[in-house]
């Protein structure tokens, strides 16, 4: 039995490309080490956005090579869209299913993702916390930030007690977000359901992953400084298995000493993958 390393990790590869390999490698081993089964569900919390692509696809490859199987794995992803129909292409539920589930074994029944057109998006967010705790909480929840540190749609100002809720989107998520809906801004919705700090701080381990330099600052915040709401990232230092994996260009914030201490730990983390 694989016993996980109760602690805070940061694991610093060359590029993107690395990252996501590193990313996807884990994913898989922790699904093969958890040994799913019909009564005995793996369950995953999942991301969207351009962060989370790179892992994906190489997730479809571990898949397509018999590395790995979904089919007892049951998801939860972070966030959707109020009012955006659920098959725009720019809707989390288009997303997931064209990045990801499509291509591999999951039963669409084991793919949870709100609602953002229900009557009552209140219930809805109430019953996604409610098929989380029916499912025995989360075995490991992926996530990716925004550069003001933002996890899910828990931007800067969020209490980092919430769980899932309706969030009015900031004015520098719509203008980053405009890309997806061809620059247009008055395109862009601007609410959306999300899972709380504390909805991910209740799995029983958070991986976060942060590439580019225009993130750099939000790593710096998020395990240099003190815990605080306006960088919601920076919960997961209260967090028993919490793991950052970031790309050379995110760690130039830190400070020199952070990333030797880290980087001389690498061989170590560099290990739990290594029979993937």
């Amino acid at each position: 039995m694989t016993i996980y390393s109760r602690n805070m990790k940061l694991i610093i590869l060359e590029d993107y490309d690395q990252t996501s390999d590193f990313a996807a490698k884990y994913v898989c081993k922790r699904i093969r080490d958890f040994k799913p089964s019909a009564g005995r569900l793996f369950t995953l919390g999942l991301p969207t956005g351009s962060t989370p692509l790179g892992m994906y696809k190489k997730l479809i490859e571990l898949y397509k090579q018999g590395k790995v199987s979904f089919k007892y794995v049951k998801t939860f992803n972070m966030d959707e869209y109020v009012a955006l129909p659920r098959d725009h292409p720019e809707s989390y539920h288009s997303f997931m299913f064209h990045n990801f589930f499509r291509h591999i074994d999951i039963d669409p029944n084991n793919v949870h993702i709100l609602d953002g057109n229900a009557s009552d998006l209140m219930a809805e967010c109430q019953a996604f916390e409610d098929k989380i705790k029916d499912a025995g909480g989360i075995e490991l929840f992926v996530g990716g930030i925004g550069p003001d540190g933002h996890v899910a749609f828990n931007e800067p100002g969020s209490s980092l007690s919430s769980r899932t809720r309706i969030k009015t989107l900031a004015m520098e998520t719509i203008h980053a977000n405009a890309r997806f809906f061809g620059n247009d801004i008055s395109k862009v919705p601007t609410q959306a359901l999300t899972v709380g700090v504390q909805t991910i701080m209740d799995a029983r381990e958070v991986m976060i992953m942060i590439s580019g330099a225009h993130k750099a600052y939000a790593l710096h915040k998020a395990i240099e400084e003190g815990v605080s709401h306006m960088w919601t990232v920076s919960a997961f230092q209260l967090h028993p298995s919490a793991m950052f994996i970031a790309d050379e260009e995110a760690t130039l914030e830190l400070r020199v000493k952070t990333v030797k201490y880290f980087k001389g730990l690498m061989a170590t983390h560099l290990k739990l993958v290594e029979d993937i």
